[in-house]
């Protein structure tokens, strides 16, 4: 699975420009780092699988069958793994009828019907919001990527892991400081944009949000960039000025490039759960949310989230952070996901 989807040059382009690597070793590098991704991941939710797998073992322990009293002990484990209340008793009912119907009778065929549900719920979430880049001609330019979130979950760490993983493939990409509110937002973005190694348009603090984004759509537009990463005030749901503000931002980009913003990515902390969730439910109502950006997954051992978000919010997760490093931003991959919590 290629991280952004819009590359400028596939391997056969590539190939045809007369460069070193053959077809073959560009598919061969391309499997070896999504092996790399997926050791990685299975790392990032390990917390959550052993929670899944010690309690689940410790449950059906000394049993014959699966009866109501193992459900229970079944749900309660699985809301406290965030998985969520509407999930849960989705997945319970599917456990049901299999009891019913004599397929499920020991705990391995628990987990496929289990993994089965799960993976029913974050597939049907791709038909909402953006799960793919491809929905957007090559032709415009540049994708505008929009980026809301509270403060403090990680919002300026992942629009520099983004652009980095976004530019390794090809990409010229720019950074938009429009978070002129919080003195050092702008700091750290830059800091960011360094490492990344792209370009950042940025103005003093104080200065109206909407009159950065202008500037940087300028000079998207200008210098032929592929992707524009526009970072936001961590405004909360309350903030009625702060909306309104987004709103402004949302109308410059469409009549800016034709439209814009593709996407609006929502960035939620895993570790703080269902708090998360309601922050996001509130964002959602006013800011035209498209995706999800779900960081901290390595940090808690409430990794069912993922599932509750897509379940709830009815949107797809798009990436997901599994790390402090630049290139710890992985492409969010239901089945990689639902393996990984059961082992």
């Amino acid at each position: 699975m290629a991280f952004w989807r819009r590359k400028k040059q596939d391997p056969l382009s590539t190939s045809v420009l007369g460069l070193d690597k053959t077809i073959e070793e560009l598919k061969a590098q391309e499997e070896a780092v999504e092996r790399e991704v997926g050791v990685r991941f299975a790392r990032a939710i390990e917390k959550t699988r052993s929670s899944i797998n010690d309690r689940l073992d410790s449950v059906f322990e000394g049993r014959k069958q699966i009866d109501e009293a193992f459900l229970e002990e079944l749900e309660e484990m699985l809301i406290s793994t965030d998985i969520g209340v509407s999930t849960t008793m989705q997945v319970l009912d599917a456990v049901r009828r299999g009891v019913t119907r004599s397929e499920i009778s020991d705990i391995s065929a628990l987990k496929i019907a289990m993994k089965r549900e799960l993976l029913q719920i974050l597939h049907t979430s791709e038909t909402s919001g953006v799960s793919d880049e491809r929905s957007v001609s090559d032709e415009i330019k540049p994708y505008v990527l929009m980026v809301v979130g509270v403060n403090g979950v990680g919002k300026t760490t992942t629009i520099g892991k983004l652009s980095q993983r976004i530019k390794s493939e090809g990409n010229d990409v720019l950074i938009c400081a429009a978070d002129t509110f919080r003195a050092a937002a702008t700091d750290q973005l830059e800091i960011w944009a360094e490492r990344a190694g792209v370009e950042i348009v940025q103005q003093k603090q104080g200065t109206d949000p909407a009159a950065v984004l202008f500037d940087a759509l300028a000079a998207a537009k200008a210098r032929g960039t592929d992707v524009l990463i526009v970072d936001t005030a961590g405004r909360l749901h309350n903030k009625a000025n702060l909306m309104a503000e987004l709103e402004k931002m949302k109308r410059i980009a469409g009549r800016e490039v034709a439209g814009a913003p593709h996407e609006v990515l929502l960035v939620i902390d895993a570790v703080t759960g269902q708090n998360g969730l309601e922050q996001a439910r509130q964002f959602t109502r006013s800011a035209d949310v498209t995706g999800i950006v779900l960081t901290k997954l390595d940090g808690t051992a409430k990794g069912g989230i993922a599932a509750a978000i897509s379940k709830e919010l009815d949107l797809p997760i798009r990436y997901v952070g599994i790390g402090e490093q630049i290139d710890d931003l992985a492409v969010f991959d239901p089945e990689r996901y639902v393996e990984g919590l059961f082992g």
